[in-house]
């Protein structure tokens, strides 16, 4: 069955409303207070409110509610009471005027997201420029990273909790920047989340930044096949770690970074590459970044068909990869991405559709929401900050594939992942 093929309504008199009855309301999503636009009515409170829009009929779903609409002798009973009751009490303009308030953080969202998309692209476009002038001008280079892994640290430091967003689908042909710079913010949060200072948070960040620089002497053939590689393909992209460690050598990177460009690979149970490295032996630097450059690729695979889903990529390393990997590290960032970390299609409570745009470190079970409401303009989609709607909850994570055509464009899942820091709410500008 299709994720969200057009319900069957019925238009029911208001006096006829009940609680158990799941309603579709055909007003703007401002003119009323309650978070969404379809939902089970759960108490006289709701009755109340839905009475005060002044609407004759409200469009109910049968199959999603638990009885049936008053019977008509009841609800004449009641007619003159819901009449009494159109009147907008001073409680419910209050909570109208919370939900414009909440429109105002909507739109503060907004902002931030696109102030994050700015950053993003032009922190990849200072490590392409890192990249191509490596060897001619290494100094500069060097510094350049330094620079920018400085100015991630000055926005990840500035606030107790951390906020990362997902990024829209990356540029094609960008994948090795977008894919240094996500396992930087990934790594530098839980770096910080784990309570390491500044300073090896820093290595942290450099260390990711260039943990991959050894692929610039791989060809580029097998770096981006999007199918299996051979054994031989596979032993010679493994070089890249001998590559990097002889890059870094040249560049006078600090040991904390060369760790991680020499161990990235290695497992805590011996299975990892090149020099098959258990837990006590790997550079503490070093395991951190195994866990977030696993996930990170598990979720962007060469080709995409192939990748896992943020919950699925999650899932995947504690189910299956848990003794490679260093436990204490590995449970706080699965605390802190949340069960369903940004860019997982998820189902919430009242059966409505939607997408993890954005994930606290604070409160990771209550994450930013894309939702998908078909009276509402894509462009204007409904943000739910869950942690201001408390009623409302994740029940389920679903597949993209999952989606109806007209849900999958709305929401538009991500192909590829990109996270980065929030810093307009670092800033306190919302």
């Amino acid at each position: 069955m299709s994720m969200c093929a057009a319900p069957i309504t019925v238009d029911v008199p208001v006096e006829r409303l009940c609680v158990g009855l799941y309603v579709h309301l055909d007003v703007s999503w401002l003119d009323h207070s309650f978070a969404l636009n379809s939902f089970k009515i759960k108490s006289e409170d709701d009755l109340r409110a839905l009475r005060q829009l002044g609407l004759k009929t409200i469009r109910v779903n049968p199959s999603r509610s638990d009885c049936r609409p008053l019977p008509a002798q009841a609800a004449s009973a009641s007619a003159d009471e819901a009449q009494q009751q159109v009147v907008i009490t001073e409680e419910e303009r209050q909570k109208i005027a919370e939900k414009r308030a909440r429109v105002e953080r909507l739109v503060r969202e907004r902002e931030a997201i696109a102030s994050c998309e700015k950053q993003i692209v032009k922190a990849a476009s200072t490590l392409k420029d890192i990249t191509r002038n490596l060897f001619s001008r290494p100094k500069e280079s060097v510094a350049q990273a330094d620079n920018l892994i400085q100015q991630m640290l000055d926005s990840l430091l500035t606030d107790k909790d951390i906020a990362i967003h997902l990024m829209n689908d990356k540029i094609a042909g960008e994948e090795t920047y977008y894919h240094s710079l996500n396992v930087s913010v990934l790594t530098m949060m839980l770096g910080k989340e784990l309570g390491l200072q500044a300073p090896d948070i820093k290595l942290l960040g450099m260390g990711s930044l260039f943990h991959d620089i050894g692929k610039i002497e791989i060809p580029d053939r097998i770096v981006n096949k999007t199918f299996e590689l051979t054994r031989a393909e596979q032993s010679l992209l493994q070089q890249h770690v001998m590559y990097g460690q002889q890059i870094g050598q040249k560049l006078g990177l600090a040991k904390g970074v060369m760790d991680i460009i020499t161990q990235h690979h290695e497992y805590a149970d011996g299975t990892g590459y090149p020099q098959f490295l258990r837990a006590e032996k790997i550079a503490p630097l070093a395991r951190i970044v195994a866990i977030t450059n696993t996930y990170d690729n598990l979720c962007n695979r060469a080709n995409p068909v192939d990748s896992m889903t943020p919950y699925e990529a999650m899932s995947y390393m504690f189910a299956h990869m848990r003794k490679q990997f260093d436990a204490p590290a590995l449970n706080l960032f699965i605390r802190c991405m949340g069960i369903y970390p940004p860019g997982t299609v998820v189902q919430l409570n009242d059966g409505t559709l939607g997408m993890v745009i954005g994930v606290n470190s604070g409160k990771p079970l209550r994450p930013s929401v894309l939702i998908y409401d078909a009276s509402v303009p894509k462009n204007e989609a409904i943000i739910l900050d869950l942690e201001h709607d408390p009623a409302v909850e994740i029940v389920a994570s679903l597949k993209p594939r999952q989606l109806a055509p007209e849900v999958y464009e709305y929401l538009s899942p991500r192909k590829r992942m990109t996270y980065f820091f929030d810093t307009e709410k670092r800033n306190g500008t919302r």
